[in-house]
């Protein structure tokens, strides 16, 4: 957002947006999720910035609230996905600092997070990160070089670039299995399951999970496959 808004209309927002994706939203219903007290006053400030339409008791971000919202939520979906995934919180602590965390976020400060986090599609809670400049970016640059495990032939190497953000708990399984970024891999066969080699182990996998391990072939990226 290129203007100062108020933390209140901003819980409106991103109230609304979050109703919206579950699939409608009143103004009763919006009041419950926002974190902050909504009254007929707020709400009526942000009908008059052009941030929401009403009517009927129903509730609608407009076109200049979707994307001013859509900032808003991918700064605070990056947040908690930062303090899950590098500072090690649960996704119940991390709520509170993700709120604290989004308003201290610049545009170039969450554009260096989510390159760091490696672009990632979720928050911990499942729920869609919406994509930014840098997201666009790094998919026009790498989709050259990067394909998912089950396009790899039998015998070929490549290296571990990242893995799936769609399901976290499979990113937490297929770490423990020491399915890394940077580590090479090698197919080994493909039928009736898949068999990778990654260093040293031998991983049998289902083919759905082949598809969320992403790697750089011949080793783009990184150093090359040994």
């Amino acid at each position: 957002m290129h203007r100062r808004i108020a933390d209140e209309i901003v819980e409106v927002l991103e109230a609304l947006w979050t109703s919206e994706e579950d699939g409608g939203a009143s103004e009763d219903g919006v009041a419950q999720r926002a974190k902050t007290t909504v009254t007929p006053e707020l709400l009526s400030e942000c009908e008059q910035h052009g941030y929401i339409r009403r009517g009927g008791g129903q509730i609608a971000l407009t076109d200049l609230g979707r994307r001013t919202a859509e900032e808003v939520i991918r700064r605070h979906r990056l947040a908690e996905r930062l303090v899950v995934d590098v500072i090690g919180m649960t996704i119940e602590e991390s709520e509170a600092d993700a709120c604290e965390f989004e308003h201290l976020l610049a545009r170039g400060v969450t554009e260096a997070i989510c390159t760091l986090l490696g672009h990632p599609r979720l928050c911990p809670h499942q729920r869609p990160i919406p994509e930014g400049d840098c997201c666009r970016r790094a998919r026009d640059q790498v989709s050259s070089v990067v394909t998912s495990v089950d396009r790899l032939e039998i015998g070929e190497q490549a290296r571990v670039a990242y893995v799936s953000a769609r399901n976290y708990p499979r990113i937490q399984k297929l770490s423990s299995l020491g399915i890394l970024p940077g580590l090479p891999v090698r197919v080994h066969q493909k039928f009736p399951s898949f068999v990778i080699q990654c260093e040293e182990t031998q991983i049998a996998i289902e083919e759905e999970i082949a598809r969320d391990i992403y790697v750089w072939r011949g080793g783009a990226g990184s150093s090359e496959p040994s």
